[in-house]
């Protein structure tokens, strides 16, 4: 399979390193650029041959939708965009996809494959991460910027309402953001679900009981529903 070019174009400096972030860890993709407007994005496609491009709709100047109704049809379109109503527009277009932000990795690469499907008119094996040993990121928004979380970092997730504190070695950060949905951005086998409210880092639990896991001096409950799976691989 040849590579797939794409462009990146976003005025916000922190959502183009997102993306160029999640781009990185996918074969196959090669990033022929990363522009902060409408025009340095006209440049690129002028002189090389783009096949998708990463697109965010609320920029100065010329708007992304602006910029999809100017170039040329064979050019396929993923809109990136923090703002919902705008998808209708987005779709009329014949986007191939379009992201809400913050973009998970998995959402992201659910983009790229499904371009892949539609412009490949044959079966293809959905395009995966390079390289699994490489360490897993993602971005949360916190105090109006966006927050790369190192999985490795990471001890443990304490739900909180709304919003979910993340205690990291060296920090805490605290984002509006469901648990479950961190949880889906999280490298599976690494994390244990050991309460509606907490999510633990496997290999930062120092002890454990039937009760709670502790890490530090911090004790975790173990709630009832998923005390069964927890001790489970806790005893393996």
């Amino acid at each position: 399979m040849s590579n797939i070019k794409c462009i990146i174009v976003d005025d916000e400096p922190v959502a183009r390193e997102i993306l160029e972030s999640h781009l990185a860890k996918i074969e196959n993709v090669e990033i022929l650029g990363s522009c902060k407007n409408a025009m340095e994005a006209f440049q690129i496609i002028s002189s090389q041959e783009v096949d998708l491009i990463f697109l965010d709709i609320n920029m100065p100047e010329i708007s992304g939708l602006s910029l999809a109704r100017s170039i040329n049809k064979n050019i396929k379109i993923i809109f990136t965009t923090a703002y919902r109503e705008y998808a209708v527009d987005g779709f009329d277009l014949q986007a191939v996809d379009y992201l809400l932000k913050p973009i998970s990795f998995e959402r992201l690469l659910q983009g790229v494959n499904k371009y892949l499907n539609e412009t490949v008119h044959v079966p293809q094996e959905p395009l995966q991460k390079i390289s699994s040993e490489s360490a897993e990121t993602f971005f949360v928004r916190s105090d109006r910027k966006m927050v790369k979380i190192d999985c490795d970092e990471i001890l443990y997730i304490e739900s909180m309402a709304d919003y979910i504190r993340i205690f990291l070695k060296t920090k805490n950060v605290v984002t509006r953001e469901t648990i479950s949905n961190i949880e889906a951005k999280l490298p599976k086998n690494e994390f244990l679900r050991v309460h509606r409210s907490y999510i633990v880092a496997q290999n930062a639990i120092d002890s454990f009981t039937a009760e709670y896991v502790e890490i530090g001096k911090k004790q975790i409950p173990i709630s009832r529903s998923y005390k069964n799976e927890v001790l489970k691989w806790l005893e393996d």
